[in-house]
């Protein structure tokens, strides 16, 4: 990995945004921070002296995802709300999906979980791209850095839903 300052190193989860709701919702929150630390591309656009590492404070209410974005070297300190009007189409239908593909997986239906796989995959592709859209003028990401993003943004929505059986 190499060192740039234009990095997350840091993730919390709001404590009131995240409780444990099922082993496969605890499994996507530990790889989706353990991913997006392992490998991410993130800078504020402004200021420009705010370059980072950054440490993200994540929450969530029914409109948006709260990002604080904390710059280690200068002490900065940022709000950047994300909408959620246009992605909750993309969540609802990820949701479906991956209950879906944990049904299959626990059914031993080993043939179906490629098709539903691709379809996750799909809906997750399409989420970051909007993700990435929506924060153009505020972060700079990459598109694996989105995808982790949205990967955070499904573990905090299902805070809120029945458990996944």
């Amino acid at each position: 990995m190499t060192e740039t300052p234009h990095r997350i190193i840091e993730v919390k989860l709001d404590a009131n945004s995240i409780t444990a709701k099922s082993p496969d919702i605890e499994v996507e929150r530990h790889r989706a921070i353990s991913d997006l630390l392992d490998e991410n591309s993130f800078r504020l656009a402004e200021p420009e002296h705010a370059q980072g590492p950054y440490r993200l404070y994540l929450s969530l209410t029914p409109d948006h995802m709260l990002m604080v974005v904390g710059c280690t070297k200068t002490g900065h300190e940022a709000e950047v709300p994300l909408p959620l009007s246009g992605i909750k189409k993309h969540i609802n239908d990820y949701v479906i999906v991956c209950d879906n593909f944990y049904k299959t997986a626990r059914a031993g239906e080993i043939h179906r979980l490629e098709a539903i796989d691709a379809g996750r995959r799909s809906i997750h592709n399409e989420a970051a791209e909007l993700i990435a859209e929506t924060l153009e003028n505020k972060v700079i990401v990459d598109k694996t850095t989105a995808r982790r993003l949205f990967s955070l943004l499904y573990v905090l929505h299902m805070r809120g839903t029945p458990t996944i059986i």
